[in-house]
């Protein structure tokens, strides 16, 4: 741990960085996608890692890590950063260890990789209200809340996670119901809700419920009457459902508006 960057001052938790990160460090309670291995002294095998999972698992700080070490090194961390940290017993598996693993007061190593972050401590507090306590926050605030929920959804559908991506999609929705007090508030309220709908159109395709990626298609074109990907994905839904008619109007709407769009054209292809 000589010549490393002590984070505790007291040597508890030491950093050597690998690869330099950008933007802003980990903000506190924040859901984490790591890569990490853990090594014991003179060890060259970790004992854990999660390196060999091809799409790392979402983690939230101040809940799903347990070494307390590790959540202070994540939150001096910046996305695409590389490094080791060096953890003292106190801040890992303490005097008792964790047998037959860990033997009792281990110095630990880890390498870890911060491959990207979300930060729903706001998010995940506001949920936690009740919906009349939900409806006191100023607009600005809530759809701050719908993005940051939205890009957890986005994460879990590309994990093909397509049930909690749904359920996270539906939470976005049910905070975007509120009356607004002017038009222009109305307009920033259906972009953030155009955005949700088409997810939830393209999710329920990827569960084969093509009947509710229609529904969530048309409640889309009914913002935005031209969206492109709307009138595509009620498309791909009236062809899953042999509605061959319906089919071909949403998808020749949509070539219109964009006629050279590979997707659009194949699946027209796929409906001939």
């Amino acid at each position: 741990a000589r010549g490393l960057q002590d984070l505790t001052g007291d040597g508890g938790v030491c950093k050597q960085e690998l690869r330099s990160g950008t933007g802003q460090q980990v903000p506190p309670n924040s859901c984490v996608e790591v890569k990490y291995s853990g090594y014991l002294e003179d060890s060259v095998k970790p004992f854990c890692t999660n390196c060999n999972r091809k799409v790392p698992e979402l983690m939230k700080l101040g809940k799903d890590i347990t070494l307390w070490g590790l959540e202070i090194g994540l939150l001096t961390m910046r996305k695409g950063e590389t490094a080791k940290f060096i953890f003292k017993p106190s801040y890992a598996y303490g005097q008792q260890g964790c047998p037959p693993v860990i033997p009792p007061n281990a110095t630990v190593l880890f390498e870890v990789e911060l491959l990207d972050f979300i930060d729903s401590a706001e998010a995940d507090a506001f949920f936690e209200l009740t919906p009349e306590q939900q409806d006191t926050f100023p607009l600005e605030k809530v759809l701050k809340v719908a993005e940051a929920e939205r890009q957890l959804g986005n994460f879990l559908y590309r994990k093909r996670n397509f049930e909690c991506a749904r359920d996270r999609y539906k939470k976005v929705l049910s905070i975007l119901g509120r009356s607004s007090s002017s038009e222009a508030e109305q307009c920033q309220i259906n972009t953030s809700k155009l955005l949700v709908l088409l997810n939830l159109s393209l999710t329920y395709l990827k569960l084969e419920r093509p009947a509710r990626a229609l529904a969530y298609g048309e409640a889309a074109l009914e913002i935005d009457q031209r969206n492109t990907k709307a009138l595509f994905r009620c498309g791909q839904a009236c062809l899953y459902m042999t509605q061959y008619e319906k089919a071909r109007d949403f998808l020749l709407r949509a070539q219109h508006i964009e006629p050279f769009n590979h997707e659009i054209n194949g699946e027209l292809k796929k409906l001939a």
